[in-house]
């Protein structure tokens, strides 16, 4: 049954965003509307959410989301003084981590899940260029429920790319695309819908982490 949950039949052709220093596939069929909205729903109720506490710059903050870490036993994570313990994989994740890496031929070990209650939750800009996740590492990104934009910044040209990201959507961002380029959400007032992101990637061990909020 659950198999059923996640097969699409749809044109999962990806759309290659034509960006320069980076490689991004935007799959917008990756999960089909129906399956998509029960995994939102699921997801909502039965993940741990914690709004979290980091510090900058001295000073503590409430993350602007909420946020629940799954992976295996190993995959540990550290950033603004706030260390991410996983929580054993919830099956639903599991199942996606798995239909990511059939995709995009990479393993993934953990996941960062965000939980956008409504416009005023947000992500700040920054860039996954943590070392524990390598020099190119792939992140996979799946969202479920109202659309955002996720707002791109290149480091250098200042040139700003801006795109929905929409229920049962896959973005793939690989190669250079975390030295090059920072992402966002910012908050939109007329939303009040809520929305889950899920970040599948691949941590290694014994490095430090920058910071974000």
């Amino acid at each position: 049954m659950q198999q059923s949950l996640f097969e699409s039949h749809y044109d999962n052709t990806p759309l290659v965003l034509d960006m320069p220093d980076a490689t991004l596939k935007y799959y917008p069929n990756f999960i089909a509307p129906k399956p998509a909205t029960l995994l939102m729903l699921r997801l909502k109720q039965q993940l741990a959410w914690r709004q979290e506490q980091i510090c900058i710059y001295g000073k503590s903050h409430k993350v602007p989301r909420l946020q629940a870490w799954y992976g295996d036993k190993d995959a540990k994570y550290q950033y603004s003084n706030l260390a991410l313990h996983p929580l054993p994989w919830h099956s639903d994740l599991l199942a996606l981590k798995q239909k990511c890496e059939a995709l995009s031929k990479q393993s993934f070990n953990s996941v960062l899940a965000n939980l956008y209650r409504n416009g005023n939750d947000s992500m700040g800009r920054h860039a996954d260029n943590e070392p524990e996740l390598g020099q190119q590492p792939t992140i996979a990104s799946l969202s479920f429920g109202e659309s955002r934009n996720l707002d791109f910044y290149h480091n250098t040209s200042k040139q700003k790319v801006r795109l929905p990201l929409d229920n049962g959507s896959l973005l793939l961002m690989s190669g250079d695309t975390q030295t090059h380029w920072q992402h966002g959400i910012a908050k939109v007032k007329k939303i009040i819908a809520p929305r889950i992101n899920l970040t599948f990637r691949f941590v290694h061990q014994h490095k430090n982490i920058t910071n974000y909020q």
